[in-house]
């Protein structure tokens, strides 16, 4: 009641109740989404707990404890370590491979003689990308680098990768790759300045200018002192990329990323301890031991295999009780043994387990068939669970391409043409000349065939009439190259027809 109705009631206390009443039925006549999901009247609504912030209050805020959570998952729940592994294997698999795209037209050559400089360019990345000399710490090559960064990056949330220059003996290209783990990106120590979120610095109009990282791991027990280091986004005279910052954004005005897990984290907890519980009562109801009563005390030594110190779990807790198969225990006197009998294994485990398991693969845009690796549905149902995997292994892959493989290409090219190791004309005084030359496609593992008969007279199909191209299909069925496999069989049939030739040579003689 305001003031105003409170003045009313005083000088006419029945005009008031009506004024009450009346806004009382206001607040119930609700229209729009106040009468369904925003609605504070329903009781299926009133016990509901909800709170809301910008992307820095609802995400950077949480970041630290659901990355730790997620590796922690990672590492312990068979599940989560499945998902993971699942995305990252159909993603990247043995890693994403150039295919040299360069435009021809606005290079003004050939269609010959940009093929050869698409080869000249495959070749020599091919000499950089193969070789662990490519990777700061010269422990990787670029595509082993590649399933690195997207496994941090589905564990973490982002990674931050940086591209130093350092000479090394025996290889021409000076270009490394340094991968930085998320929690390195952060507030330097005592930061006032509202621009940095997470590390990450921006402008007035919310560029991206500067990354702030940490020359120590904060999660690390080594005694250093740990200090920032500034690294602008993109070089201030060239316009080179510094830092490359690998995430996906899910907020406007969102800064880091979410670890991939992070929906389903709880369930994969819960249902990580539920199998756990199972495991342990299915354990303890194999072990079948008898105990004998005695109507007196007595200090010998109990019938059957006494448990050895070594086989037990906590020798150490004297408080401890442990069974062991087949066992025979005394009992002192007054004592008894009841029987306990958990009723494992559950007979409800794996329905219930299945349905958990149905809601993470849908949160993660897993199907359940791929997620457990059971298709024990038909046909028809395997396949559909395959292609919308697909579908999300396909944006992923994008993302990867654009945000990791094709920056890195470019920077390596520059270096590849500043050196004279490729020709190419126009490259650093015109843009468009520039982005000619970069052109490129990044192909990873093709999918699985279900049917391959019936996936290649499809295929077939869509060459014959247009739909689609044969150097596409090879990429989507073998993850091939039609151009190289075309060179191959030219020289396979060429030397059968040699062996043919000599023998009918034999047969004539």
């Amino acid at each position: 009641m305001n003031i105003l109705d409170k003045a009313i009631a005083a000088i006419s206390p029945e005009k008031g109740l009506k004024r009450v009443a009346a806004r009382q039925r206001l607040k119930i006549i609700n229209s729009g989404y106040s009468n369904y999901g925003a609605s504070h009247t329903k009781k299926s609504l009133l016990g509901w707990l909800y709170s809301g912030g910008s992307a820095k209050e609802d995400i950077q805020e949480n970041l630290a404890t659901l990355r730790q959570r997620s590796r922690d998952l990672y590492m312990g729940v068979p599940l989560a370590t499945g998902a993971v592994k699942t995305c990252r294997t159909n993603v990247v698999g043995g890693g994403l491979r150039l295919k040299s795209q360069v435009d021809y037209e606005v290079l003004g050559i050939s269609e010959e003689e940009a093929s050869k400089l698409e080869s000249k360019i495959e070749r020599e990345f091919a000499l950089w990308a193969d070789s662990p000399a490519c990777d700061i710490e010269r422990l990787d090559n670029f595509y082993e680098l590649q399933q690195l960064a997207f496994l941090n990056w589905l564990m973490s949330g982002d990674v931050i990768v940086t591209l130093p220059v350092t000479k090394r003996i025996n290889m021409p290209y000076d270009l490394r790759i340094c991968l930085i783990e998320a929690d390195r990106l952060s507030n330097p120590a005592g930061n006032t300045n509202p621009r940095i979120v997470g590390g990450v610095e921006v402008n007035e109009a919310g560029e991206v200018v500067a990354y702030h990282i940490s020359t120590h791991h904060p999660l690390s027990f080594e005694a250093i002192e740990t200090k920032w280091t500034r690294v602008e986004a993109y070089g201030a005279k060239t316009g080179r990329r510094n830092v490359l910052h690998v995430m996906n954004r899910e907020r406007i005005g969102q800064r880091r990323g979410v670890p991939f897990l992070a929906p389903v984290i709880e369930a994969l907890k819960q249902l990580g301890r539920y199998t756990d519980a199972e495991l342990v009562a299915a354990v303890v109801s194999g072990m079948f031991t008898v105990f004998i009563e005695k109507e007196s005390a007595s200090s010998e030594t109990a019938l059957g295999e006494i448990i050895p110190e070594e086989q037990q779990v906590d020798s150490a807790d004297d408080g401890t009780l442990e069974l062991a198969p087949g066992a025979i225990i005394d009992l002192n006197e007054g004592e008894k043994a009841k029987e306990l009998n958990p009723g494992r294994p559950n007979t409800a485990f794996d329905g219930f387990v299945i349905a958990i398991c149905r809601q993470i693969g849908a949160a993660l845009e897993i199907p359940y068939e791929l997620l457990v690796k059971n298709f024990n549905a038909s046909y028809s149902a395997s396949r559909g669970a395959l292609l919308e995997a697909w579908k999300m292994f396909k944006m992923y892959r994008t993302w990867l391409a654009n945000d990791f493989c094709q920056p890195i290409f470019e920077e390596w090219l520059a270096e590849a043409i500043a050196k004279g190791r490729i020709p190419a004309p126009g490259f650093f005084a015109d843009p468009i000349m520039r982005k000619a030359y970069c052109g490129a496609e990044w192909n990873g593992p093709a999918q699985g065939l279900l049917n391959p008969v019936q996936e290649v007279t499809a295929a077939e199909k869509r060459v014959a009439n247009g739909f689609s191209t044969r150097d596409r299909e090879t990429m989507e069925l073998t993850g091939g190259d039609f151009y190289k496999n075309v060179q191959q069989l030219k020289r396979e049939e060429q030397l059968m027809k040699e062996v043919r030739n000599i023998a009918e040579e034999a047969n004539s003689k």
